[in-house]
């Protein structure tokens, strides 16, 4: 069962579900948006004065953005004050930051989609303590989308050009291993990816209107389609929430509301470090 959530918003793109019970998304105009799911109201808690994109949370629920017009990856505590976390490195500014997503070790992974149709997209990889790295360059047809799995051993990566999903192992020292393929998409635009607790792979399309989902066997199959692009409209980040995790919640880019599927699965436990020591725990 597909439904609208709320209603409203600016053009969402990021969605991402807090350690606080809230569902949280952002605006094309800057605006990051605070959710209460049960009484299905909206709040907006802070202004970047950019265009938001992908969203993590932190232990303390703080929103950790991508801003495309800023080219950062930037921070927005629960009483406003936004700031700047990251800009990529001195040699390799960011160009497009996208999405964010941390690790198991409270690393915080970032895709910089470069400019479309061009490439030169690459994955940030910003430490624990402070500092960040470029982390891969393998990745660099218009890298979107990020999904560590339930091990914490690998991190998944949608290139919306190739387009398909891939994905490299985080070694023991932190370092990427080598890229390999999981799933090719011909004919799509593949963008938002989210993690089931049993391992099962959730893949939002910009384009067509559709959420895929990809079985730990190998099994592909439709879990919400809209051919008229109405409540299933451009679809970009997509996160599970909810107590029971049953919620799979969509950003509509295309339009102004947030959907809801119910669904069989259960979402993996999401990853909030607590910043300051880089231990995470999950929730």
């Amino acid at each position: 069962m597909i439904s609208t959530l709320v209603d409203g918003l600016d053009h969402p793109e990021g969605v991402a579900w807090g350690p606080d019970g809230r569902l949280y998304a952002g605006g094309e105009a800057g605006q990051l948006y605070r959710i209460d799911v049960d009484a299905g109201t909206v709040e907006t808690f802070a202004d970047t004065g950019g265009f938001c994109l992908g969203l993590a949370l932190d232990a303390d629920s703080t929103v950790y953005v991508c801003d495309q017009r800023r080219r950062a990856v930037l921070t927005a505590s629960q009483d406003g004050r936004v700031e700047v976390f990251s800009a990529g490195t001195r040699d390799r500014p960011m160009v497009t930051p996208n999405f964010p997503v941390f690790g198991a070790d409270g690393s915080l992974y970032v895709s910089d989609s470069g400019t479309w149709a061009e490439g030169g997209g690459c994955i940030f990889r910003v430490l624990p303590g402070g500092g960040t790295e470029v982390w891969s360059t393998e990745v660099h047809r218009f890298p979107n989308g990020l999904a560590v799995d339930p091990t914490g051993e690998w991190l998944y990566a949608v290139e919306s050009l190739r387009p398909g999903v891939v994905r490299a192992r985080i070694l023991p020292d932190g370092a990427a291993g080598p890229m390999e393929p999981v799933l090719e998409l011909p004919g799509t635009v593949p963008d938002g990816l989210a993690f089931a607790e049993d391992g099962t792979l959730l893949v939002s399309c910009y384009r067509p209107d559709r959420v895929l989902s990809l079985a730990p066997d190998g099994t592909v199959a439709v879990v919400a389609d809209d051919p008229l692009g109405t409540i299933v409209a451009a679809p970009t980040n997509i996160a599970f929430g909810r107590p029971d995790r049953r919620s799979l919640f969509l950003a509509s880019l295309g339009r102004w509301h947030i959907a809801e599927v119910r669904t069989d699965l259960v979402g993996a436990r999401m990853r909030y470090p607590v910043v300051a020591t880089g231990i995470g725990k999950s929730i």
